[in-house]
């Protein structure tokens, strides 16, 4: 029997790891930062484009301000009377990823971070030539300002559509500071791992013979 909302489809898989998928997607949208690995943040695994904000970084690095991955203790951060107190955000989220099967588990993981930064869903091609998504998905990623992306069998990713929300009047909340602050950590290990930078993001053999 055949659904009349085409929610039935074939089994499809990802053509490729969600590391390798949504680093071909940032160069596809031009989000020019750090693609770290896949991460779960609120209950949604996603993949987050980031950068460093050399200025921040350095000031806390001064006053010793570790990442803080405790939310409680974020949450009060955005209190008025301890706001002079909280450490600079040191993380610049450019873009959020979720890269999955199916389209309604990627725009429901995606377009909460919308109203943060870029956020887009990267699926199986397959699944964009289903009524289904033609007729539903786009209409809701365009609506939630999530940008929707495409895979091919052999992991070549293709832009189906540009969303983006209009950037307002952004004041942090207790949610915002607390992935910002994971992020934040998940940019310090990424570094850590790939090259041998100092804490500052200098490179500790630069004076080495």
């Amino acid at each position: 029997m055949e659904a009349s909302s085409g929610d039935i489809l074939p089994p499809v898989e990802l053509p490729a790891p969600i590391e390798q998928l949504a680093a071909a997607a940032a160069l596809e949208l031009g989000w020019n930062g750090e693609v770290l690995p896949p991460m779960t943040l609120f209950g949604r695994y996603v993949s987050v484009v980031a950068r460093l904000r050399p200025d921040a970084h350095a000031e806390r690095l001064c006053f010793g301000a570790q990442p803080e991955l405790d939310r409680t203790t974020v949450a009060t951060w955005v209190w008025p009377e301890m706001a002079k107190f909280a450490p600079p955000t040191a993380a610049e989220i450019i873009g959020v990823f979720s890269v999955t099967r199916h389209w309604r588990t990627a725009l429901a993981s995606a377009a909460p971070f919308a109203k943060w930064s870029g956020a887009a869903i990267v699926l199986p091609w397959e699944v964009a030539s289903s009524t289904d998504f033609l007729v539903r998905c786009l209409p809701r990623t365009q609506r939630h300002g999530v940008s929707v992306l495409t895979a091919n069998p052999d992991g070549d990713v293709t832009v189906n559509q540009v969303n983006r929300r209009e950037p307002g009047p952004h004041e942090h909340t207790a949610a915002s500071r607390w992935v910002n602050e994971m992020v934040y950590a998940r940019l310090l290990e990424a570094y850590s791992a790939t090259s041998e930078f100092d804490m500052a993001g200098e490179d500790i053999t630069a004076d080495q013979p």
